[in-house]
This record gives structure tokens, C-alpha cells and sequence, in this order.
């Protein structure tokens, strides 16, 4: 018998997976959200800058369709994608108050489509807004993660005054959430590929397949950026090497693990040669089987940038292979 999630644990989806089927209209978002819980899973964790016209500041119209969508299909929102827009203009930036002020409607919305928590970049609140929020978010039964992702260690400099401030608030409402984008043992075999096709050197291709984590390869990769020669058609997702695509291992996380509630599973593509997929998920998997961890472990996909294939059956498949990874420790896997 096949090993279960352990109780605490919700493996969930987000609605990211579906952006280029949002995007292309045939349906609305709100049929392709609800279709979710038909086909995937039940909890869901919604993006609603691609679903709500009336975002950054919902409409409780908006808000009800989707709650009640969701609930006809025995489904429900885990957490909200929150924006925060700090400037006005190019040059005028947003009070701390106009900074809350901006958050609170989305909270609201929030609580309203029924979700646990909201989500936002690491340190981009700041203290002073924070501690703001903290009564709001007490009051509507709400949890705001900060996200830390790809190549923001929890050492690197950006990232580690805002775990502190997290760890110094001592606020169950406010919590990290990893992204899994940071524990990349190679890169994906259909992002390489594509790196070929779009004429990315042979020697750089070698580094990259097959010493992604040496520092040698992330200075070839910075060299090539800073003389200009990487093909212009591909120069947004070459950027990927310096910001989406991470080199840590799960164990750099043991000493955040007390502020984390909540992990984003992403995966670019399913090609699990030399388990490039599956071996941080079972790395995870051992770490919080060891740590006591209760929260949502979300399926993002972010291959849609350059793959065409099914998010339904993509996602699918994902948390069928996350499952069981999650779980291989638990039978000495």
C-alpha cells in the first residue's frame, strides 16, 4: 500500500499552471478555476490579478462568483496571490499608509473567497507595514506569507533581514513561504533544449547540463549577459539562470523551517532523468517528515513559458509524482 501525505500536509494547485489558457479567453478564468476542482484538487491557490477584473481592489461580486463556483464542485481557495504596488509613478513612491491601504481591500477579498492565507514577495512589505497589518490579519482569520524563491537563500543578504523580521514579529499570522525553485540539482531537460534551439553555445550547454550548481557555470552564464551575446530571442529566458533557477539544497532550509507554513512545488517539466524532479521533493519530503511541519504544498508549473503541453494533465501528473516522492522517506525510500 502506498505510503499517505501525512495528516497536516495539503497538496494543492495553482491556478498559475493555467496562465496561457486564462490569457487566450476561450473560457473565462472562473470556469477555468472551478474546472480545477472538477479534474485536479480541491484546494486551489488562485492568482487574482488573471481572474478578477476588478483586482487590486475586488469587487465582492467578483469575490462570491468564484467562492460559490468553487464550493458547487466541492472546492476552496488555500491562498490569494497579493500584489502591492509601491509607486504611483515612475518616480513617486506610495506612503506607508497608502502601502496599507492598497493591501487591506485585497485582505478583505481574501477572507471573503474563503482562503487561508495571502502571498507576498520576500521583504517587500517591510517591518513598519507589517506590523500594520498584523491586527487586520487577526481579525480576518488570515496568515500573509513571504515569498522566497530560486536563487534567494536564506543567507543572501535581500532575503535574511526579512526572515529576521519574521522570526522578530513571533506572529503565527505572519509567516515564509518556500518556493522549491531553489533546490535544483540540474536544470530542466526541455529548458535546455530550448536554450539549443535558440543558439546558446556548446560549451555553455556542456556547463549548464552538467554542472549547474558549480559557481564556474553561474559566472559563464553572468560573462555571456555582460558581453551582449546572448540571442535576443531568448534573452527573457535566459534570464531564468540568474533568477528563477536555484542551486540550494534542502538542507539550507533546516534553519528557516520554524517561519515556514507553506512550500510552492515548482516544477518546470516532468523529464525526471537522474530524478532532477523528484529528488527535492523527497529531500523535502525527509525534512519536514523530521520537522513537524502542518501547511499547503502548492503544484506550480512555470514550464508554460516555453512548453505547450496540458496544465490539467500536467498538474496532474505532478502531484501524482509529488506524492509519492513526498512520502519515500516515510518507507525508507
Amino acid at each position: 500500500m502506498a505510503p499517505e501525505i501525512p495528516n497536516g500536509w495539503t497538496l494543492c494547485a495553482s491556478s498559475f499552471n493555467w496562465t496561457p489558457e486564462i490569457t487566450a479567453a476561450a473560457r473565462t478564468a472562473q470556469d477555468i478555476v472551478t474546472g480545477i476542482a472538477d479534474a485536479v484538487t480541491k484546494t486551489i491557490e488562485i492568482e487574482p490579478g488573471l481572474l478578477w477584473r476588478s483586482f487590486p481592489a475586488p469587487e465582492d461580486a467578483e469575490v462570491e462568483a468564484l467562492r460559490d463556483g468553487l464550493a458547487a464542485k466541492g472546492g476552496r481557495v488555500s491562498i490569494v496571490g497579493a500584489s502591492l504596488d509601491d509607486f504611483t509613478s515612475p518616480t513617486e513612491r506610495r506612503t506607508l499608509q497608502e502601502r496599507l491601504d492598497f493591501l487591506v481591500p485585497q485582505l478583505h477579498a481574501a477572507r471573503r473567497v474563503g482562503a487561508g492565507g495571502v502571498r507576498l514577495p520576500i521583504g517587500q512589505a517591510g517591518t513598519e507595514l507589517l506590523t500594520l497589518l498584523q491586527p487586520l490579519l487577526h481579525e480576518l482569520d488570515l496568515v500573509l506569507y513571504e515569498e522566497i524563491q530560486g536563487q534567494q537563500t536564506p543567507g543572501n543578504p535581500a532575503v535574511a533581514p526579512a526572515l529576521e523580521a519574521i522570526a522578530g514579529l513571533a506572529d503565527d499570522r505572519v509567516r515564509a513561504l518556500v518556493d522549491i525553485s531553489m533546490l535544483m540539482p540540474a536544470l530542466p531537460v526541455s529548458y535546455l533544449e530550448e536554450l539549443r534551439r535558440g543558439g546558446v553555445s556548446t560549451d555553455l550547454l556542456e556547463r549548464l547540463e552538467n554542472d549547474w550548481r558549480d559557481p564556474a557555470t553561474h559566472n559563464a552564464v553572468t560573462a555571456l549577459l555582460r558581453a551582449g551575446k546572448v540571442p535576443p530571442r531568448i534573452h527573457t529566458l535566459f534570464m531564468n539562470l540568474l533568477i528563477r533557477f536555484g542551486r540550494s539544497d534542502a538542507t539550507d532550509l533546516q534553519g528557516i523551517l520554524p517561519l515556514v507554513g507553506a512550500f510552492h512545488l515548482k516544477f518546470w517539466d516532468l523529464d525526471d532523468d537522474g530524478r532532477r524532479v523528484s529528488q527535492p521533493l523527497r529531500d523535502l519530503g525527509s525534512l519536514l517528515g523530521r520537522s513537524g511541519f502542518t501547511g499547503t504544498l502548492t503544484s506550480e508549473w512555470g514550464g508554460h513559458e516555453w512548453l505547450q503541453d496540458d496544465p490539467t494533465d500536467m498538474t496532474r501528473r505532478h502531484l501524482a509524482l509529488a506524492e509519492t516522492a513526498l512520502t519515500a522517506q516515510t518507507v525508507g525510500g
